[in-house]
């Protein structure tokens, strides 16, 4: 076991104890890596250092992944306890900083890029002192282990301790190339989400949309569906926001009941008294205010 003298001089790592709390819980160097964000090599030095820093034996290393031993095991849930204790001071920490430094948000791929990174560009005058993180990402970040300082999200977050707030509210139509829109309905065929999206509420609407007439193209990413749609591929259920303004792209009738999806920002209790957070949160409350029609289409 390759020796770290830092850990054996200093004792046990807060960063080493992290990366055992994230092996202990996935099993396998690459998901514990995918859920720190670092390589999968990092994942191992670190527990390797943690493991010459106590002198035990944590993981048995097997072809199938890493398992914790009884030693491992045993310390398991204390670290986990310590790795929170850890987060909740890294957030109390940020409730007492400056108006400087950086802010994390989380939000849906498309909306991050299409909606909140251009929306905040013009906004830089008022947010000159922060430094700005936006996570396009299809999950939901872990604000208690503080993945993010903000989260947009298309439901109310249910985990326990998050305060949210509505902030709008995003409508869907159908939208196809031009040349596509002249073609019969009963011609039409349609792009959607894959199995991993169907029981939202835009594919099930587009769903009964399209009745027995073939969808043509699946995809669990919204951007390529709009591009599909660009290209003349068929029909899909795309945001207002995204379509209504683009000269490739033609809205087409559509039943009375197109669905809209709520749009709530979350934040953990002991990040919100930061004032950078504050500041963040406020601006992206204003963002969304002002580009509400632009979320609701079309009158």
């Amino acid at each position: 076991m390759q020796k770290n003298t830092d850990s054996i001089r200093g004792g046990p790592q807060w960063d080493d104890i992290r990366h055992f709390v994230a092996l202990a819980a996935r099993g396998s160097l690459s998901g514990a890596a995918r859920a720190l964000g670092v390589e999968h090599s990092t994942v191992a030095r670190r527990v390797e250092a943690l493991e010459t820093a106590l002198g035990i034996r944590l993981f048995d290393r097997l072809p199938g992944g890493w398992t914790l031993t009884a030693e491992g095991e045993a310390l398991a849930e204390q670290a986990r306890r310590l790795d929170d204790e850890a987060q909740a001071f890294a957030r109390m920490a940020l409730g007492v900083a400056s108006l400087d430094g950086t802010v994390r948000i989380s939000a849906p791929p498309v909306l991050a890029s299409h909606l909140l990174a251009p929306r905040l560009a013009s906004m830089h005058a008022r947010w000159a002192h922060l430094n700005l993180e936006i996570i396009g990402e299809s999950r939901d970040a872990n604000l208690a282990r503080r993945e993010a300082d903000l989260a947009v999200r298309l439901s109310r977050p249910s985990a326990p301790g998050l305060t949210a707030r509505r902030v709008g509210e995003m409508h869907f139509g159908l939208y196809a190339a031009p040349e596509y829109a002249r073609r019969p309905e009963a011609e039409w065929a349609f792009l959607g989400y894959d199995e991993s999206l169907e029981r939202t509420p835009q594919q099930q609407w587009l769903d009964r949309v399209a009745g027995r007439r073939r969808f043509v193209f699946r995809s669990n990413d919204l951007a390529s569906l709009l591009h599909a749609a660009r290209a003349g591929l068929g029909v899909a259920a795309l945001p207002h926001f995204l379509a209504a303004g683009d000269k490739s792209l033609l809205a087409l009738p559509a039943p009375d009941d197109a669905p809209a999806r709520p749009l709530w920002l979350a934040i953990h209790p002991d990040v919100r008294r930061s004032p950078r957070v504050r500041l963040a949160a406020d601006l992206l409350s204003e963002l969304f205010e002002q580009a509400q029609a632009e979320l609701s289409g079309p009158a």
